[in-house]
């Protein structure tokens, strides 16, 4: 048995959209997100995930549900595993609870939890997750006692105090050194825990020795607060100069971006983020006050990377050397972001100047300097027009030819209207044909994730009940103003009258719930309920609904309209009686609903 409040905590603490963009690439649809849906096959997505509501719902196979029903649907997990999975992936301990005749007790039964899987080959993301983090105390300290790792930060420019503030620690010289922070452990089981977190490497015969080995650690951290891997830099000469953990049931490393989650308030305040290469480039800017830099994790930017950024922010500066590596990684980065860009939202460049990168410019020039730069950086679109006339000659028939065909293709990944409008303009003036010649030639169908609609009026549900149902699972605090002497059995619509009191019950049972948050639970709630279809029916309307809804004039009509519809059946009820029959009361009751 797992109790309801854990599984309040546990779907405040997880993020819907980071649990399913793991597995199906999300993108931006006004307020939610939208993808093909994963449950059935379909060209067009449908399937669409609200972070405010924290569920997911598709209009094509009617899948619905919140984190824990994904990971159940997706995963095909059992509950308690989907619990677990999820509990495990945001440092949660799930409270074992004994049940009656099992003849286990609580502390025996959390002892088998706590075992479980360390006798087997594959341990459990909770783990994993314990392993880094003392393994990340055990660098710390050793960056305290090696004279050369303090003296290579010092000469780096770094404090002490930055160093911390980054966790960063060193992992010392020799084979074998990541035995020291486990004691008491069986040798097999600290062997698996530790190759299976990145950490170890099992070589030829069996042998295992660390994986990071005289190298500057700097932590990675998600954006739940966690450790799931490191970046290795050598001291001395050596390759590779950069070391980064493997991919594991934690890490990945094109998902992950460093210091995302320590520089979010940073982001947020500037109204900006600055993507660099180095963990010592986001380290450096950071120790002179610009501390709104990421760094990718030694691999090129990735769709997942710029979908995250643009959740905090609607302006992205990649900053680059000058060199051809440094180009060709800007390219790329423009590539993936074609699809990813929302009309309102920026995407720019920053090249430095040749032999300088932003650890070395920021230390030679100061922040002053660097921000000035920051002024002067490319638009995207100044960016992809200029490297594309480099590659021809656009005083040449054949050349301009050349820009449109090299141009196609990249135009055809852009999602934002807006911005693909501008774009085809700019092309015209470069290529010398009109508009429509152009059209003729791309021939380009825009097909987004969300077309843009213009947003029809809202129909009304079909019941009074109904439209009460979606007022409450979006705004559960409107029960205080509900006439609960409406709930009455109505024959007509017995199942929605049904389904509205159980609501009912449920939000008095749960009173402190805000807005949308009762959707999340209710899920789980009524996950066997005869009333599930109707309630997940009625969350999916809400889906649509913004900041701009008029909640009292939605709630005042819904009522009114019952009230009406209420009115309407007691007098059929009286007009069916005879008028002998109907005593004095009655009379006047029907005349009163009579009256206009």
């Amino acid at each position: 048995m797992i109790s309801q409040s854990f599984i309040q905590e546990l779907l405040d603490r997880t993020d819907i959209v980071d649990v399913i963009e793991r597995d199906v690439p999300l993108r931006r649809a006004g307020a939610n997100y939208s993808a093909c849906c994963p449950f059935h096959s379909e060209k067009t997505p449908s399937f669409t995930v609200s972070p405010t509501k924290q569920f997911y719902h598709c209009f094509g196979c009617g899948a619905h549900g919140n984190a824990i029903g994904f990971v159940m649907e997706y995963g095909g997990m059992h509950f308690v595993e989907a619990v677990n999975e999820l509990a495990a992936r945001v440092g949660l301990q799930v409270p074992v609870q004994a049940e009656t005749g099992s003849g286990q007790s609580d502390s025996a039964r959390a002892k088998l939890q706590r075992t479980e899987g360390i006798e087997g080959t594959e341990h459990s993301p909770g783990a994993l997750l314990e392993v880094m983090k003392v393994a990340a105390r055990f660098y710390r300290e050793q960056l305290k006692l090696s004279k050369n790792a303090i003296d290579y930060l010092k000469q780096r420019g770094l404090t002490g105090a930055t160093a911390a503030r980054f966790g960063i620690g060193y992992a010392p010289a020799g084979w074998q050194n990541l035995h020291t922070p486990f004691p008491g452990q069986p040798e097999n089981v600290r062997k698996r825990l530790l190759i299976q977190a990145g950490l170890m490497v099992e070589g030829d015969g069996g042998k295992c020795y660390d994986r990071f080995r005289d190298r500057i650690m700097f932590p990675i951290v998600n954006l739940k607060g966690m450790i799931v891997g490191f970046g290795g830099r050598v001291l001395e000469k050596g390759e590779p100069k950069y070391l980064n953990s493997p991919e594991t049931p934690l890490f990945q490393k094109g998902r992950e971006l460093y210091n995302l989650f320590g520089a979010r308030r940073a982001i947020r305040e500037a109204g900006k983020v600055i993507v660099v290469e180095g963990y010592m480039d986001v380290v450096a800017l950071s120790q002179h006050g610009i501390e709104y830099a990421v760094a990718t994790l030694g691999t090129a930017t990735t769709p997942y990377h710029i979908q995250k950024l643009l959740r905090q922010t609607d302006n992205i500066v990649f900053c680059f050397d000058a060199d051809s590596a440094g180009k060709k990684a800007a390219w790329r980065a423009l590539e993936d972001s074609l699809a990813q860009l929302a009309d309102g939202k920026s995407i720019s460049f920053l090249f430095l100047p040749e032999g300088e990168d932003p650890d070395s410019y920021i230390r030679n020039h100061g922040r002053s300097a660097f921000e000035k730069l920051l002024e002067q950086t490319l638009p995207l679109s100044v960016f992809l027009f200029r490297e594309l006339s480099a590659r021809t000659d656009l005083k040449s028939s054949e050349g301009r030819a050349k820009l449109v065909q090299d141009a196609k293709p990249l135009l055809a990944r852009i999602a934002a209207p807006g911005l693909a409008l501008m774009l085809g303009k700019r092309l015209t003036e470069l290529s010398g044909l009109s508009e429509a010649e152009l059209e003729g030639i791309l021939k380009i169908r825009r097909v987004t994730a969300f077309p843009v609609r213009e947003k029809p009026s809202r129909p009304k549900p079909v019941s009074p009940y109904e439209w009460l149902l979606q007022i409450l699972l979006y705004h559960p605090a409107y029960i205080q103003k509900l006439d609960r002497e409406l709930l009455a059995y109505d024959q007509e619509y017995e199942k929605e009258v049904a389904a509205l009191v159980a609501l009912v019950e449920f939000i008095d049972a749960h009173p402190h719930m805000g807005e949308g948050t009762s959707i999340p639970l209710m899920t789980i709630h009524f996950r066997d309920s005869p009333y599930r279809a109707l309630l997940e029916q009625a969350a999916s309307k809400t889906l649509g609904w913004d900041g701009e809804i008029d909640l009292e004039a939605e709630f005042a009509g819904a009522m009114a309209r019952l009230h009406e519809m209420k009115r309407k059946q007691r007098m059929a009820v009286l007009h069916n009686k005879s008028l002998s029959t109907l005593t004095p009361e009655e009379r006047q009751e029907l005349q009163r609903m009579a009256m206009p």
